[in-house]
Formats: structure tokens, C-alpha cells, sequence
């Protein structure tokens, strides 16, 4: 089974009315048991904001705490100042956001296979993974 790194907008999508197309195509992609997947403490933090604050309707804080504790039963690879500074020297050496150079510094770290992710060039070989945008036909 490949490791996959899943980025916050693949998970948010799940809780996105809004997006009924990516809404059940995310929840397909993550009901597929063939790859361990794999988030970072950054991508907890972000879904916990992005389905309270940007979802309309929003999920009740409660609730995306329970979100939260079940994704954290995967594997998840926590920031600290290493990894911070991997980040910034990716994100000045490729041109990409801070954020999404934590987030690719995270699945590397990881040895994921694959980020899956809407954020970045889908195709693109980056830090020895597969950056895939799952949720175009």
C-alpha cells in the first residue's frame, strides 16, 4: 500500500455542501482502504478552521473536534522547528507559499508516495513524491 499525504482541502471537501461533485468524490477517495494516508498537525489545525469558520453551513465545533480525533488515529507528522526550517528553504528554493512548502516538507518526511492536494501543480515531481490532484475527473 502507498503512503499518501492528504492535504486540508481533500479532507475539507468531505464536510462541503456547497460542492456536492467533490463532496462525493472525496468521501469516495477516502473510504479506499489500498493507500495509508497520512496529514500533518498543520492539516488538523487548518480542517478544524475551514469547517467552523469557511464551510456554509459550518460544523458545529464539537463536531469537527470529533473530526479531528479520528483523523489523528492516522498517521500524522508533527511540525517543529526542523521541519520549519525544510519548509522555508522549499518554499524560497520552489516558489510555494510557506504553508504549502510545511505541507509538502511534511509528506516527504513521511516518505508519502503522493500528495494529494488542489494546491499545487498536479503531475509535478516534487521532493520525491507525486503531487496528484484527486478530485479532477
Amino acid at each position: 500500500m502507498s503512503r499518501v499525504f492528504l492535504d486540508t482541502n481533500v479532507l475539507a471537501y468531505q464536510f462541503d455542501s456547497g460542492e456536492p461533485e467533490k463532496q462525493e468524490s472525496a468521501h469516495r477517495l477516502l473510504d479506499d482502504s489500498a493507500h495509508v494516508f497520512v496529514v500533518s498537525t498543520q492539516v488538523l489545525l487548518e480542517l478544524f478552521v475551514v469547517i467552523t469558520r469557511k464551510l456554509q453551513p459550518a460544523v458545529p465545533p464539537a463536531e469537527a473536534h470529533q473530526v479531528v480525533t479520528t483523523l489523528a488515529r492516522l498517521p500524522v507528522v508533527a511540525a517543529d522547528a526542523r521541519l520549519v526550517l525544510k519548509a522555508t528553504s522549499t518554499s524560497v528554493l520552489h516558489q510555494l507559499s510557506v504553508w504549502d512548502a510545511m505541507i509538502v516538507e511534511a509528506a516527504a518526511e513521511a516518505g508519502c508516495a503522493e500528495l494529494w492536494t488542489e494546491d499545487l501543480a498536479a503531475g509535478v515531481e516534487l521532493r520525491g513524491m507525486t503531487i496528484v490532484n484527486p478530485l479532477t475527473g
